[in-house]
């Protein structure tokens, strides 16, 4: 019988050894799409990762007897989104492991006495230490499907070692996937879209990449307004804006990123990107100078990315119900229309069971099917406690994030 030990990651060589088990785990699968390393690198990078300012973050492998790594997950924790919880709740992420359960329960040990010991009282995951839009939840339905790009690819028994350890349901994020087509919207769409087109002061347009200055504050205005009151989510300032835009550069079709504005003012966004996860496979998780020039190719002169992915759809609270989300629905579809352009499907990804309003919207008006589910767990530390699911977000609060 093998034995298993937990060797925490403060070194190049076990850094290397956590970045390379899933090119392992996941060898001769065809769907799963190998990351790229300083995707991961930079979320434990405390000059890159601001959640460092008022947290913590340890990594773990798990080596058998012989040597061979069999494990791996992160633990983390930052004290203010911690304490918008009813239980200060800290996360683990990046769990891989082979289908071994002593294996798995070592790696959850692990993380749950660490975050005890920094006094939380209970754990979500898998989950990044970052932003929600990257690396959430265990995916349970759609293994069939590549994944998009920084979304989460794992096992089917990953699900069964999570529940049997007592990890329960907190949330659902549902993927949904439709052909790029003219005409495809619900007609209730079209109807709302023509009658805001009447009416002064409204105008809905894509962005252009010779304005990125205003185009990102644009963005920030819109985020924090309709995201200030959404729990675990803190407005960002301009510098944080900036380094967003600034990431989404290289990649931005401005055909892509459309706003909606009421007497020059914003007041909503639908953002997309090309989802780089069709070319990246190839990569082996390094994106180095020959890496960009060929993925800089792929993007201008190929159709190999064929695939968007809605990262953020949001309107703010004073606007919504007024026709702006259709707005924005037809003025992408108008710009997908033409002939020119390259892109095929759409997948709107990050679609919470706690928001049945964007659930409705995107399942009734944008004619989307449900393509892929992730689920993010949460295990509480004391097992006497009540267990309660995220609660839900009603119309009146709710801001709508695809990713």
């Amino acid at each position: 019988m093998k034995k298993y030990t937990l060797e925490e990651v403060v070194d190049s060589k076990r850094e290397r050894e956590f970045l390379n088990l899933p090119k392992r785990i996941y060898k001769g699968n065809r769907n799963w799409v190998c990351p790229l390393d300083n995707d991961i690198l930079k979320v434990f990078n405390p000059q890159k990762n601001h959640l460092f300012n008022n947290g913590e973050a340890i990594r773990w492998i798990a080596v058998d007897s012989e040597g061979k790594v069999v494990g791996r997950i992160a633990a983390f924790y930052n004290r203010e989104l911690a304490a918008a919880n009813e239980l200060p709740t800290g996360g683990c992420g990046f769990f891989e492991c082979e289908n071994e359960p002593e294996i798995a329960n070592m790696l959850f040990d692990a993380s749950k006495e660490w975050l005890i010991s920094h006094g939380l009282e209970a754990m979500d995951g898998p989950i990044n230490f970052g932003d929600r839009a990257d690396w959430w939840g265990l995916l349970v339905n759609g293994y069939e499907f590549q994944p998009l790009y920084a979304n989460s690819y794992n096992p089917p028994y990953y699900k069964e070692l999570f529940e049997n350890y007592g990890f329960q349901n907190f949330f659902n994020q549902h993927s949904y996937f439709k052909n790029i087509k003219a005409g495809d919207l619900n007609q209730s769409v079209y109807d709302k879209a023509k009658r805001l087109e009447s009416l002064p002061g409204y105008r809905i347009e894509h962005i252009s990449k010779k304005n990125l200055d205003k185009v990102t504050e644009d963005f920030r205005f819109v985020y924090n307004k309709a995201w200030a009151l959404f729990t675990g989510v803190k407005p960002i300032d301009s510098d944080q804006a900036k380094s967003l835009m600034k990431k989404l550069k290289p990649i931005i079709d401005e055909r892509l990123m459309h706003f909606a504005f009421f007497n020059d003012e914003p007041i909503g966004f639908f953002i997309m990107a090309p989802d780089l996860n069709r070319a990246i496979g190839a990569y082996n998780g390094k994106l180095n100078w020959f890496n960009k020039l060929r993925l800089m190719y792929n993007l201008k002169f190929t159709n190999k990315l064929d695939r968007v992915f809605g990262i953020i759809f949001a309107v703010i609270p004073e606007f919504r119900g007024k026709g702006i989300e259709a707005g924005l629905m037809c003025s992408f579809e108008k710009e997908m229309a033409k002939e020119s352009l390259k892109y095929k499907t759409l997948e709107l990804a990050w679609v919470g069971d706690f928001n049945p309003v964007m659930m409705r919207m995107v399942e009734s008006y944008v004619c989307a099917k449900r393509h892929k589910m992730h689920t993010t767990y949460r295990l509480l530390f004391d097992p006497t406690r009540e267990f309660k699911r995220s609660p839900r977000m009603g119309l009146k609060n709710s801001a709508t994030k695809t990713q």
